[in-house]
Order: C-alpha cells, then sequence, then structure tokens
C-alpha cells in the first residue's frame, strides 16, 4: 500500500520517484500509473484486489505524492514522462516485460510509452482507464471519423483545458478550495461507495504542467503513433470528461485492441475496482498462459473497422444461422467483435461461426433452441467460462406466422409466442444478471419489429409478440439503466431475410401461392439483411433506446406517436408486413 514502506528510483532528469510495492513477488508483475491530480493512493481500493496473486507496484509520478518536482515545465513533457515509466519498469522488473494498468493522465503518459518503440518491448499488455493517446485524440478531433457531434460532446468534456491552461486562474482555484468543491462533485457521478481522495496542494498545483507542457503541440501536431502492445480500453458508462468514441477510436492504433465498458463515473476504479480488477486480471491471464488471442495483420482500412466500440468485444447472437442475425453477426465480426453464434439449427450457426472466425479470429458456435429456458441457461454458463461476461447479447432469434388470427391453429400461436417472445425473455434471465454482477458496461439487445408498432390484420399473432418484445426491453432499459447494462429494441421493417419462406401461413387460400406474394413483396422493397446489419450495428454504438431500420419502420413509429388514428386505419388497409 501507498501509505507503508517506499523507495526511491532516479529518473534520467535527476528527478526521484516514489515507488511502492506490494503482493506476490512471483506473480506477473503490474505497474499502475495514476493521473492528476492524484497520486499512487488513488490505486489503494484496486491493489487490495490484484495484490493477492500478482506482483503489485505503484508510484507518484513526478511532482506528485512523494516524489519530487521539476523546476520547469519542460520537464513534464511526454517523453519524459515516459521514460520515467521505463526507469520505473527496469527498477522492479528488470529480467521480464510487466503489464501496465493507467488511468487519466497516467494512461495519456502510459499510451505514450507503449507507442515508443524504444519501450514498448518492456510491457507485456497495458489496460487504460479514462484517458487517451492525446496524438491519436489529435487526429479523432481534426478527422471526426465517428461524427461532429461526437467531436462536439468530447469538447464540452474536455472545456476545463483551456481553463488549466490560463496563468494564475486553475492555481488560485486549487488554493481557495473552490476548485476542490467542484472536483468533489464531479467524483460523486456514476454512483458507487465514496472513498475519500488522499491529495495534497502541491498534486493539484503541479501537475497543471501536463496540461501546460503538452495539450498544444499534440493536438495541434499529432503524430501517427501505433504499438504492437496488448491494449485494452476501459470506459466508465459516466465518465464525466471522455466520449466512448475518443476512447474506442485508439484502436486504429494498436495490433490487438479490446474496448469494454463498466459501469461508473470517472473515479470509479476508487469507489467500484472489482470490474477493473476482473478486466485486468482477464487479460494479464491470457497474455502469461502463453496463448493470447490471434492478432491478424490488418490493412489501413480494416484497421480503422476493428478498431472501434465493438473491438476485442464478445457477442452472443441468437438466430445466428441465417437472415439479420447472421448479418449482423458478420458486420460485428467486421468491426472487430469475438462472436458466439446461435442457432437451433446447428450447421447454419457452425457456417456463420466459420465464417465470423476468418474476419475476427475467436467466434465458436452453439446449438440452442430459446424456447428452452434450461438450454439457454446453459448457454449463458458456457459463454461466461469460456470467454467471460459478454459484452453484448443480441436476442434476435425469430419466426414468423401470418394469416387472419382467427383462423391461426393454437400450435402455431403457441410457437411463435414460445420463440418470439420466450425466447427473448430467456435470453434476459440468463445474461442480464451476470452482465450486472460484472459492474454493469454491457448490452442486451432485443429483435423486435416495425409490425410492433404497425399493426397489420394479417400479421395480429406476431404483430403481439413483437410488441411485447418493445414493450419488455422500454421496461428492462428503465430497470436495469441504473445498474449500468443498456437495452435496446431492434425495429426492421420490409427486409428481405427470407423469413417467409419459413413462415407459418393458415386461413388465406393456397399456402405456396401466398408465401410467393409475400416474398416478392419483399424482393421489390430491396432492403437487405447486409444493409440493416450495417445499421443496427451504427446506432448500437451509442446504444439507443429503439433502432427502426427501414424507412417505413421509422415512418410508422413517427405515426405511432403523432397519429394512432392513421395506425388503425393502416391495419385495416394496408397490405401486411
Amino acid at each position: 500500500m501507498t501509505n507503508g514502506p517506499h523507495r526511491y528510483v532516479t529518473a534520467t532528469d535527476g528527478q526521484r520517484l516514489a515507488v511502492y510495492s506490494t503482493g506476490d513477488s512471483t506473480g506477473p508483475t503490474l505497474v499502475l500509473v495514476h493521473g492528476y491530480p492524484d497520486n499512487a493512493t488513488v490505486w489503494d481500493a484496486l491493489v487490495d484486489e490484484l495484490s493477492a496473486d500478482h506482483h503489485v507496484v505503484t508510484y507518484d509520478v513526478r511532482g506528485a505524492g512523494r516524489s519530487t518536482a521539476p523546476e520547469d515545465r519542460s520537464g513534464y513533457l511526454l517523453g519524459q514522462l515516459a521514460d520515467d515509466l521505463r526507469t520505473v519498469v527496469d527498477a522492479v522488473s528488470p529480467d521480464r516485460p510487466v503489464h501496465l494498468v493507467a488511468h487519466d493522465w497516467g494512461s495519456i503518459q502510459t499510451w505514450h510509452a507503449v507507442t515508443e518503440p524504444g519501450h514498448a518491448h518492456r510491457f507485456a499488455s497495458f489496460t487504460s482507464v479514462s484517458g487517451p493517446d492525446l496524438d491519436h485524440a489529435g487526429h479523432w478531433l481534426r478527422k471526426a471519423p465517428d461524427g461532429l457531434r461526437n467531436v462536439l460532446r468530447q469538447a464540452v468534456r474536455s472545456s476545463y483545458i483551456g481553463f488549466f491552461g490560463t496563468p494564475g486562474l486553475p492555481e488560485a482555484a486549487w488554493l481557495t478550495g473552490i476548485g476542490g468543491a467542484a472536483l468533489s462533485g464531479l467524483e460523486r457521478i456514476g454512483g458507487g461507495h465514496r472513498v475519500p481522495a488522499r491529495r495534497a496542494t502541491r498534486d493539484y498545483l503541479n501537475g497543471l504542467s501536463l496540461y501546460r507542457a503538452n495539450m498544444f503541440h499534440r493536438f495541434t501536431r499529432p503524430a501517427g503513433r501505433r504499438t504492437g502492445v496488448p491494449v485494452q480500453v476501459l470506459a466508465p458508462t459516466h465518465d464525466a470528461f471522455m466520449v466512448d468514441q475518443v476512447q474506442s477510436n485508439a484502436g486504429r492504433w494498436a495490433d490487438d485492441f479490446r474496448f469494454h465498458r463498466f459501469q461508473g463515473g470517472h473515479w470509479s476504479l476508487r469507489s467500484r475496482p472489482a470490474p477493473v480488477a476482473r478486466r485486468v486480471r482477464a487479460l494479464v491471464g491470457e497474455i502469461e498462459s502463453g496463448a493470447p488471442r490471434p492478432v491478424r495483420n490488418l490493412t489501413a482500412q480494416q484497421a480503422r473497422r476493428h478498431g472501434g466500440a465493438f473491438a476485442g468485444q464478445v457477442a452472443v447472437i441468437t438466430g445466428a444461422g441465417s437472415g439479420i442475425g447472421r448479418c449482423l453477426a458478420f458486420e460485428l465480426a467486421e468491426r472487430g467483435a469475438r462472436i458466439v453464434a446461435v442457432d437451433v439449427d446447428a450447421p447454419a450457426a457452425e457456417r456463420t461461426a466459420e465464417l465470423c472466425a476468418m474476419i475476427t479470429p475467436g467466434a465458436d458456435a452453439r446449438r440452442v433452441d430459446v424456447t428452452d429456458s434450461a438450454a439457454v441457461d446453459g448457454l449463458a454458463a458456457w459463454v461466461r467460462e469460456e470467454y467471460g461476461v459478454p459484452d453484448m447479447v443480441v436476442n434476435n432469434a425469430g419466426i414468423g406466422v401470418a394469416g387472419p388470427f382467427l383462423e391461426a391453429t393454437t400450435e402455431d400461436l403457441e410457437r411463435v409466442v414460445d420463440v418470439n417472445l420466450w425466447g427473448v425473455v430467456n435470453g434476459v434471465r440468463a445474461f442480464a444478471p451476470m452482465m450486472v454482477e460484472s459492474g454493469g458496461g454491457g448490452r442486451i439487445v432485443n429483435t423486435a419489429s416495425a409490425a410492433s408498432f404497425l399493426p397489420s390484420r394479417l400479421y395480429g399473432a406476431y404483430s403481439a409478440t413483437k410488441a411485447a418484445v418493445l414493450g419488455l426491453s422500454r421496461s428492462l432499459r428503465g430497470e436495469l439503466a441504473g445498474r449500468g447494462v443498456s437495452v435496446t429494441a431492434v425495429c426492421p421493417g420490409l427486409i428481405n431475410t427470407g423469413i417467409i419462406a419459413n413462415a407459418r401461413v393458415s386461413g388465406l387460400g393456397e399456402v405456396s401461392g401466398t408465401k410467393d406474394r409475400l416474398n416478392r413483396l419483399y424482393r421489390l422493397r430491396g432492403y437487405t439483411p447486409e444493409k440493416a446489419a450495417g445499421r443496427i450495428a451504427d446506432a448500437l454504438e451509442s446504444a439507443p433506446e429503439i433502432v427502426p431500420v427501414t424507412s417505413e419502420a421509422h415512418i410508422g413509429l413517427a405515426l405511432s406517436r403523432l397519429s394512432p388514428a392513421a395506425i388503425r386505419g393502416y391495419a385495416r388497409l394496408a397490405p401486411p408486413l
């Protein structure tokens, strides 16, 4: 612990860095790098989580805690900070690479170290919490690959940087206590047990040079800095200073990259260390096993896609053997996710997984009937054992049934309810508890339909099940929001997935002719499942409540809210969806 014995390591420019070690000296060495305005005590709770089986090292960054401070601002340049980290690593683990964990400004300087060719070989892995590489962020701000809206959101959250660069004002804020009071309020964002920070006045004042020495140059003239060190980025769901996109964008610059969310605020590693510890332990265990996840040699275009919000995530998709489920599996794999393809048709699921593994290694397939709750529970247990808690679960399996409701057989009605509704219920009940227990940050996606708000006289039973899925999803979103798990309902419209070919049709005369006419309608609409999957994946980056996919779905959703009478007329007159 940082309040125990320590030693000093001398940096390359003569500054003395206070270093603290604890834990199992025979275990893998973790070096933890704190941010601003903290010192090494910010890690105490995480040290308690990890020290039983790891050799855990923390140190006070120059100017903080017990470390000495340079007199000139140039002593805080990123190159020197990266040299400090290398000096500490060489002192505590001269013979073996270490695993790095960093937060806030600690992440910024650690990113600089792992992207420095002269240092990178000393690092076995890097876990970054709430801190980007400044050069990566500079490129992101200039090119806006995730849209101007996200750049503006980040600009608002980063407005304090300009204040910190103003001579005299931030010093006055810290010395009068105004800055400390404001910071205390920000630390409460994200909830969790309040753990008082142990900071000294010098921590607040000296660290201002971090901003003044580095920000302008890195943002205005960003370099291209890549790394081969395995990296995982952990993004709190309620970070007051960072948007997800600027952090997930870093995957474009890393050969092996994973992006995970967890519930909490910017300093939740102090009040809620368990989710961070779980991810750190998993990555370190993977690397130390000698069999890390295979990494592909990606083209620049592939790297841009693999380096986004789904990079390194585990996505479980039911109904993945065909249609939207299969195409969404491909789309998420293209964006770097590891896919667990689930379907009642085992060969179809295996084919999906086989193709996904060619895009992003690590895919697998399982045959599961989603109407069987015990089988879905078994699937969840298997996923947890093989992959850990998944980042995303897509309850997509569904079937179609058409024809007048009064003509439908009991067997048809029970089957459509079992698959379309109970399949979703079983998926949620199997996976949501583990997502909550693990610290939140995961996403549940339930496939409803435009038919959930666009009733049709020929799709009564189908519409009822999809309306139930939509209603359930909205309720769950409210229930789980405070526990860090988001819930999204996807509402496709007329998408040519082949669902009609397998639909049960009753009371419409000659069945094959009816199916032919319905299939023709879907083909004429011309909206492919591949296009739908791209639209869904784009939307899921921001975890909205509802994703209407096609234009008719957008129009139908708007009409359901603005003109219920029009919807009632549609149910009587319109062709089936």
